[in-house]
């Protein structure tokens, strides 16, 4: 069974930093673009980062640039999304993606995880 399970949300104050991990099961990440969005109430989901599957070539939005980092770790069949310097805005859900690299960037993906919830309050 294909699985993206998402961890790492929390509760975090302004400044602070969280990493967010997608682990896959059931298929290898190494073929695929991974991408992660968020969704914060009331707003459309948007995407925050993605990493290529042949180069791990990297984009970002414009609100992530400078501020996170995303990587893959092939060996644990896992991606991460290190975050820093978070904002009240940042708070979202945040979701990891799977597919080839123009459906991850057109938010149409193979696969989603079920979504990790991020809080940024003080």
């Amino acid at each position: 069974q294909v699985q993206l399970v998402e961890s790492g949300g929390g509760l975090v104050q302004p400044g602070g930093s969280l990493r967010l991990s997608c682990a896959a099961s059931g298929f290898t990440l190494d073929y695929y673009a991974i991408g992660w969005f968020r969704q914060a109430p009331g707003k459309e989901r948007e995407g925050v980062s993605c990493i290529s599957s042949s180069d791990g070539e990297t984009y970002y939005a414009d609100s992530a640039k400078g501020r996170f980092t995303i990587s893959r770790d092939n060996a644990k069949n896992t991606v991460y999304l290190q975050m820093n310097s978070l904002k009240p805005e940042d708070t979202a859900v945040y979701y990891c993606a799977a597919g080839h690299l123009p459906t991850v960037i057109a938010g149409v993906p193979d696969y989603w995880g079920q979504g990790t919830q991020v809080t940024v309050s003080s």
